[in-house]
């Protein structure tokens, strides 16, 4: 007969993953569709009137301006100090999964008692166990392109030693590695691939994690009263007493388990929020880490048949992972580093997918050299959300992130996150505005960056808040350190009348009014393709 422990390990456990994994998806997008709804509502309304709006200058497409020479931003190639600082994170983070795929390998040797193991089927296993590495590293750097070349690397190596396997053993079928290879990656792959997707990324590790706790608690009372008659007998006459009948206990206990648990996963969940906010973890660490953590789950499973001990080779596999990618990390830190670059990103609205996109990008990027400053808007509401201010959301308590008045906003200003995290990136510093106070926390934070990105894709006539922001930096920001992104969507004529008619309102006190030969710089995506235009961006705005 099985033992109760080794059938829970190898049949709750997986289900619970299962079914809590189909709970968590559809609940993480209804509950980011609200945040986002909840922002959207807070933005619309008023602060406390300190920061009243600023009218905006009428700007007509025919109208005449003075000039201001609009020129094409100077061609780069490649993705300089950004890219090569994200590959240098993604390096620890592979050299991380090696160490995981070597105590996995060496957890399934013991386990197994295979002691006659050739070379070619421990390389087999090593590689299997490797495959979440491919996801990380696509996750830490480089563009689509770099992804699609990751992947082919891995399954490339991958033929190569089945190819070898083969050879040295005519009786075994071309499938039967190729097959061990998706039990063993197949399930995880697919899950965490609609749990990394760009519209639920934010919080759908937390979520996850949530509802894996606690459909799987839901199993555990009846589990624990199945390995001990005397406790099962209590708990029957406990529900008799009540007046529940056989269904009635057994959903009763079913309840108790899932409540419990959620319990415990509302505090982690809370426990993680304060180590974010402590700085003891990233946005990124934290859904890298429940990648390698599910992996590991996952490929312990079947170790179980030899003993239910061995579910917690996954949790060494893991443990080896976070002091490799640490130490690894500690040795990056050592280096010498750049000052710290920091972004102003400003952008339309309307843009949508468009605008993760590019946000993305940064955020793989940017973050490694540099913070991001930001308003926060309806386009990457859902996207940036943070651990904290999740947990804050579920607590009724996101009013308290938006700008109220002047003074409101310098103590935001001055408590700006500008250190690095464990694995030293820096954070997306975004500022939750009022109708009446977006105008002047614009103005604050353009007097601050080192550099500042606009993209105004998608922009007309229509997009007046634009307008004033194109105006603020003519007036207090070098154009210099400004980088306009346009493309077909954008309507360039009224731009063009837009910068024409704000210049000449420029005082002449403004940066740009004391430079010999001020332009505005434009980034044009037209006509492009989106990965080699990013990736040119990406140069331009490390130069």
């Amino acid at each position: 007969m099985t033992d109760p422990i080794t059938l829970a390990l190898t049949g709750v456990l997986p289900a619970g993953v299962i079914v809590g994994a189909l709970l968590a998806y559809p609940l993480g997008r209804l509950l980011l569709r609200s945040y986002h709804r909840s922002v959207l509502r807070s933005m619309a309304a008023y602060g406390s009137g300190a920061g009243a709006a600023k009218p905006i200058a009428e700007v007509r497409a025919h109208r005449p301006a003075a000039a201001l020479p609009i020129v094409d931003a100077a061609p780069a190639t490649g993705a300089g100090i950004l890219g090569e600082a994200s590959w240098r994170a993604a390096a620890v983070y592979a050299l991380a999964g090696a160490a995981f795929a070597v105590v996995m390998t060496a957890g399934w040797l013991v386990a197994t008692r295979d002691e006659s193991m050739p070379a070619t089927k421990l390389l087999l296993l090593f590689w299997t166990y490797l495959w979440p590495a491919v996801l990380t590293v696509n996750l830490v750097a480089g563009l689509r392109r770099h992804h699609r070349m990751t992947i082919g690397i891995y399954v490339a190596v991958f033929a190569a030693l089945v190819a070898v396997a083969l050879a040295r053993n005519p009786q075994m079928a071309w499938y039967e590695l190729p097959l061990y290879w998706l039990m063993t990656n197949g399930p995880p792959s697919l899950l965490l691939g609609a749990f990394l997707t760009r519209r639920i990324r934010a919080v759908g590790p937390m979520v996850l994690a949530f509802m894996v706790i606690a459909v799987t608690g839901s199993q555990v009372p009846a589990t624990l009263a199945s390995r001990d008659e005397g406790v099962l007998r209590a708990i029957v006459d406990v529900g008799s007493a009540a007046g529940l009948g056989g269904n009635g206990i057994f959903w009763g206990m079913m309840l108790a388990g899932l409540l419990a648990f959620a319990l415990i996963g509302w505090l982690l969940l809370k426990w993680l929020g304060y180590r974010y906010q402590r700085k003891r973890l990233s946005d990124q660490i934290l859904t890298i880490d429940a990648l390698w953590l599910l992996f590991g789950v996952v490929h312990s499973i079947g170790l179980v048949f030899e003993g239910w001990a061995w579910i917690f080779t996954g949790f060494a596999a893991f443990i080896a992972f976070v002091a490799t990618r640490s130490a690894g990390f500690a040795v990056l830190r050592a280096l010498p580093s750049r000052e710290p670059r920091r972004l102003l990103l400003l952008r339309v609205f309307a843009l949508g997918p468009r605008s993760e996109r590019l946000f993305d990008l940064l955020q793989k990027h940017w973050l490694r050299v540099g913070d991001i400053m930001m308003i926060a808007g309806p386009d990457l509401a859902t996207t940036t959300i943070e651990p904290h201010e999740f947990l804050e959301f579920i607590g009724g308590q996101l009013s308290r992130r938006f700008v109220k008045d002047g003074s409101d906003l310098a103590r935001r200003v001055s408590g700006m996150d500008t250190g690095k995290d464990p694995d030293l990136r820096y954070r997306v510093n975004e500022f939750f505005c009022h109708a009446d106070t977006w105008q002047m926390t614009m103005r604050e934070l353009a007097a601050r960056g080192n550099a500042v990105l606009m993209d105004l894709r998608s922009f007309s006539a229509g997009n007046q808040g634009c307008l004033f922001e194109l105006g603020e930096l003519l007036s207090s920001v070098d154009l210099r350190r400004v980088v306009f992104v346009i493309d077909s969507t954008t309507d360039r004529r009224f731009l063009e009348a837009a910068l024409g008619t704000l210049w000449a309102g420029v005082a002449p006190q403004s940066p740009n009014r004391q430079n010999a030969d001020p332009a505005a710089r434009v980034f044009d995506f037209s006509g492009k393709a989106e990965e080699p235009a990013l990736r040119a961006l990406l140069a331009t705005l490390s130069a």
